[in-house]
């Protein structure tokens, strides 16, 4: 019995030891959009609500100058210079559905506390069936590297959507979360982040009190970052969704440049840093699509195609694939055991969940 035990913790011991070896990145930040298609993602600006008035405002024009092109090739690295020029060069993007490369979700339902579920747990569950649902009571896989040895007090969220502090289960997950127009308090906050927390407060409430630009959150999230070092950090954003919803398709393009460049800014802080340097995974994601023609407006089970999604990672261990081109099929709720797989952990749940997406993890 005791030859039995010693061989099994030798076993440990090499495993956890092989994996450090070859293994750089040992920091993760996780980024969501919400509501952006693949479509305007690998294909850029559609000309179908670019063109015309029903979805522009009145100076169309401009967008159209700043995100229209000969090709679908110049029109997406107008639209996201970030992912195109860099994520392309250095990380693997999925999702380009006209290649056969499919990303889909699995949850039955097709918008955003479901998905938000998916994502951060690993298990559709059909109970999560509204974006009113109460405090998530399954465990997501944020509060279980928080847990693991080097990694307790090393993870925060913030979000653009106040159903986060439900979806991650503020009161439970143990780590700070930061969502919607709420201060962000902690007992040391310096100045920029009290300037942060007042000047949200003068914004325009265009989405509704649940939702704030998501140039708030991300000036927040980076500030932290800067500040407190977490080894993971969650930033999630909302303003393609809630543009989409309204119908205004020039505002919504605007949002996903800007975010893409939120993304690029934060790529390059964390380049300059020690700290993340070459240890830190960056993986970019979206919680559901959207339909097409009229319906590009809305998601649901009942909005074909919106279930349709993509992601997008890069980091030391990411092999420089750039998009994905062969044939294949991934599923979001293969993202939370991914996540512990980056950091070196297997994350595990009471329920069935999503297996880790092997392909990312080769290096």
């Amino acid at each position: 019995m005791k030859k039995t035990l010693v061989l099994f913790i030798s076993f440990i011991i090499i495993t956890q030891v092989s994996f450090a070896q070859g293994h750089k990145s040992n920091k993760l930040i996780i980024v969501t959009f919400d509501g952006y298609r693949w479509k305007d993602l690998f294909r850029g600006a559609d000309s179908t609500y670019l063109f015309g008035k029903q979805f522009t405002s009145q100076d169309s024009a401009a967008r159209i100058r700043k995100f229209w092109g000969k090709d679908i090739y110049e029109r997406r690295e107008k639209l996201m210079p970030f992912f195109w020029n860099t994520i392309a060069k250095d990380g693997q993007i999925f999702g380009n559905r006209d290649l056969g490369n499919f990303v889909n979700v699995k949850n039955r339902y097709w918008f955003s506390y479901p998905g938000y579920n998916e994502i951060f747990t690993g298990y559709p569950d059909t109970l999560v069936n509204s974006n009113n649902y109460k405090a998530n009571p399954n465990p997501n896989v944020l509060e279980f590297i928080n847990k693991q040895p080097g990694y307790q007090k090393q993870v925060a969220a913030f979000t653009s959507w106040s159903a986060f502090n439900r979806i991650l289960n503020k009161e439970r997950c143990g780590f700070p979360v930061n969502a919607g127009y709420a201060n962000f308090n902690a007992p040391d906050l310096n100045e920029t982040q009290k300037v942060l927390n007042e000047q949200q407060h003068y914004l325009p409430k265009i989405f509704g009190s649940a939702e704030r630009p998501d140039a708030v959150t991300y000036f927040m999230a980076r500030e932290y970052l800067k500040k407190n070092h977490p080894k993971v950090l969650q930033l999630s954003f909302i303003d393609t969704d809630a543009f989409g919803h309204q119908g205004k398709y020039d505002f919504y393009l605007d949002a996903a440049h800007y975010n893409d460049a939120m993304i690029s800014d934060l790529w390059k802080y964390i380049q300059s840093d020690p700290f993340y340097k070459d240890q830190t995974t960056l993986f970019i994601a979206v919680d559901h699509g959207r339909g097409d023609a009229d319906a590009w407006r809305n998601h649901s089970a009942t909005v074909p195609r919106s279930d349709e999604i993509w992601f997008a990672v890069m980091g030391p261990d990411i092999k420089p694939l750039g998009e994905i081109k062969t044939p294949g099929q991934a599923y979001q709720f293969q993202y939370a055991k991914t996540f512990a797989a980056f950091l070196g952990f297997d994350f595990t749940s009471k329920h069935t969940i999503g297996e880790k997406i092997e392909s990312v993890l080769k290096h």
